[in-house]
Order: structure tokens, then C-alpha cells, then sequence
């Protein structure tokens, strides 16, 4: 795991967004296509704002979610809102190439399970996403993997539901999606994140982002959020 530090929130999406096309690119030329998961939040958006200029072979880059809120398709809670936005009515990224969690279906387990092969057929089973970008909450969840939700000890799906969370079910890719990625990039933004990220960092405490695998994993924080940490290699 590296951390790299960036001045503020603005220069961290910068930093991320040139993570995701490195790894877009490099997987296209490798693989012939690219797939990412992209998570939700202020900064990210402002990473895929970013991300929208760099020259990249978009007709070959498939872009899915890490998580979704169950709410309507529109809502502003929901992530894809913001996605379908900036990437493609905003973005270059051809419609059929987003991949929306089917939050909106009456079964929802049905649902994660067909999620989880529309994904297997874009990768190849067992699924394997070239990157997956991650947050982190201020009570330790990532993705939709909060503290004590039975989802946390799936081993068997790579999507499942959640219970209810701040009001609403996720939908979220499980822990051994995440930890098969090739690659996890971390944006962590805010000095309310300082205590979590430095347990992240340290691989210290029992909260959900510690068992996400630290192998291949980059880390982008503000000056606020990585407060009194190094940049650099962290061990583990």
C-alpha cells in the first residue's frame, strides 16, 4: 500500500484521475478492454470530471459501480445520477458502457446475482476488475460494507444487499470482489478521515476498509485527511 499526499481535495482527484487512466490504458493495451468500479462522493466526482480529458480509448473502457443505493433511478442519493452525468451525457463514455447496479428491480438478491454475471461477461468469471476506486467512511465502511452487516462475511457473490444503512439498502460489490481486483485506489479526502485513514494505513482496528486486501493498493489524501502521516510504502 503507497500513500501519496495532494494539497487539497481538488489536487487529490487530479491525482486519482491520472491512477484511473494510467490503469485504463495500460489494461486496454494488455486485455483489449478495461474495466473499472467507480464509488461515489464529492471528490470522486470531481476525479471523474478530470478523468473526462484525458485522451483514452473510451469505445473499450466499461465502467461499473462499487455500490447503489436502493432509491428510483434519478434520485440524487443514487451514485449512477452523478456517473450517467459526468461520463456520459457530460463525458465521453459510450451509454452502453456504464454498468448500473439494477437497484430498482422488486428482487433484490435476483438482481445482485445478475449483476454479478453481466460483470463476468465483460471480465471473464471469476470477476476481475482492473481497478476499483474506494472511499472511506468516517466510521471505517468502504463501499457499502459497513460495521456490522451480515454482508460483511460473504464469501460466496461478488454483489450482494445490504440491510439498511442511513435509511436506505445498497447494493455492493462484496469483499471478494474487492480484494480480486487487480488494482484498488483509495481517495480519502477531509480531516474527518484522519484517525480512519491512519488505522488504514497501519492495518489496525476491526472496521470493514482493514480487510480490504492491501496488495496493489494506492492511497490519494489531502493534506487534511493524511495530517501528521508520511507519504510513501506502508508494509503489510
Amino acid at each position: 500500500m503507497r500513500l501519496k499526499i495532494a494539497h487539497d481535495a481538488g489536487s487529490a482527484a487530479n491525482i486519482a484521475a491520472a491512477e484511473v487512466a494510467r490503469t485504463c490504458a495500460d489494461a486496454v493495451a494488455l486485455r483489449g478492454r478495461a474495466l473499472v468500479a467507480l464509488s461515489g462522493g464529492e471528490t470522486p466526482w470531481l476525479m471523474l470530471r478530470e478523468l473526462c480529458h484525458f485522451d483514452l480509448p473510451w469505445q473499450k473502457i466499461f465502467v461499473a459501480q462499487v455500490d447503489e443505493r436502493v432509491a428510483p433511478r434519478g434520485d440524487a442519493v443514487r451514485n449512477l445520477t452523478r456517473l450517467e452525468q459526468i461520463l456520459v451525457r457530460e463525458g465521453p463514455l459510450p451509454s452502453g458502457h456504464l454498468l448500473p447496479m439494477p437497484v430498482e428491480s422488486a428482487d433484490l438478491a435476483t438482481a445482485a446475482t445478475d449483476y454479478q454475471a453481466s460483470l463476468e461477461a465483460c471480465s471473464g468469471a471469476p470477476l476481475q476488475l482492473d481497478l476499483l476506486q474506494l472511499g472511506l467512511g468516517t466510521d471505517g465502511h468502504t463501499a457499502s460494507l459497513v460495521p456490522g452487516d451480515p454482508v460483511l462475511k460473504t464469501n460466496d457473490r461478488d454483489v450482494a444487499v445490504t440491510r439498511e444503512y442511513q435509511g436506505l439498502r445498497r447494493m455492493t460489490l462484496t469483499l471478494p470482489a474487492i480484494n480480486r481486483a487487480r488494482r484498488r485506489l483509495w481517495l480519502v479526502t477531509g480531516a474527518a478521515k484522519n484517525t480512519r485513514l491512519s488505522e488504514l494505513l497501519a492495518g489496525t482496528g476491526d472496521v470493514p476498509a482493514i480487510a480490504v486486501s492491501r496488495d496493489s493498493a494506492v492511497v490519494v489524501a489531502d493534506e487534511s485527511a493524511a495530517a501528521g502521516l508520511k507519504a510513501g510504502p506502508y508494509p503489510g
